[in-house]
């Protein structure tokens, strides 16, 4: 039996540190352009890109072959 899966998932820790540093940059970028909200939302913007690179990144199923999955063959 697998043990029940509790606490702070494993490499949550990076994925933090790296929205935060975005997030700081963001803000630092809208600072010096003069337009914080531009800069928040750009911030934003790119901690959602940042957090489906890091989850596709991390991958649970590497080197599965699945044949009767064709989602990414349109």
């Amino acid at each position: 039996m697998s043990e029940p899966r509790t606490g702070w998932p494993k490499g949550r820790i990076q994925w933090l540190i790296g929205t935060i540093l975005i997030f700081a940059g963001g803000v630092l970028f809208g600072l010096i352009w003069g337009q914080l909200w531009i800069g928040i939302v750009l911030a934003l913007a790119i901690s959602v890109g940042w957090l489906i690179a890091y989850e596709s990144w991390r991958g649970r199923h590497i080197g599965i072959d699945d044949p009767d999955d064709n989602g990414a063959q349109l």
